[in-house]
């Protein structure tokens, strides 16, 4: 199934608890929300797409495990960014100082902030022109560093506070070693796991 985006006219709006209980009501559905006001709508991952995400969760959180400098998110974590979109990376990071800042309430349903670090794996069903809007949308709203990880093509994109992105084009038999660079000081991802499931 692809993803499906519905327009919702301004006048109608959606406040935030709206679109809380909207998700709650419509799960196992992951939805997102534009600052335009787009309602996106993305199905369950298929199978190989969930094993390269939890390969990339684990090894972020095995990481911060040892670290201990901020807290690891999963797929299915919906961030409400400075901008007003609500969005869900395959795989978040937010320093501990800034997610400590929160409220217990912030915390408990879409925390109101950027994650510093993000990643976005492509499956079948996504455009790669759109995750670009997206990552480029997590750079402008704080994001310090960003990983577009596409397997089909395959590339990896670096999105970088201030810089141009970098493009990464490689062979499956030969993947590149990500670095967390001075955001994630330490964490390294060999892309050989999440090319071969």
């Amino acid at each position: 199934m692809e993803t499906l985006t519905l327009n919702i006219p301004p006048a109608v709006g959606l406040t935030d608890e709206q679109f809380y209980q909207l998700c709650v009501a419509n799960e196992p559905w992951q939805l997102e929300l534009t600052k335009e006001g787009e309602l996106i709508i993305m199905p369950p991952t298929g199978g190989e797409s969930g094993i390269r995400n939890s390969d990339i969760n684990i090894d972020l959180g095995l990481w911060n495990r040892k670290t201990k400098l901020g807290k690891v998110f999963d797929s299915s974590t919906e961030f409400k960014l400075p901008s007003g979109a609500y969005r869900c990376p395959d795989a978040a990071w937010v320093k501990r100082e800034r997610w400590e800042a929160l409220t217990q309430e912030e915390k408990r349903r879409f925390p109101p902030i950027c994650p510093d670090f993000v990643i976005e794996l492509r499956s079948e069903s996504d455009s790669l022109e759109k995750l670009r809007a997206k990552m480029r949308e997590y750079q402008n709203n704080g994001a310090s560093l960003g990983w577009l990880i596409d397997p089909q093509t395959p590339l990896v994109e670096i999105y970088r506070t201030g810089l141009d992105v970098e493009t990464l084009n490689f062979s499956v038999d030969n993947p590149p070693q990500l670095s967390g660079e001075e955001v994630l000081p330490g964490f390294v991802l060999d892309l050989t796991l999440i090319l071969n499931p």
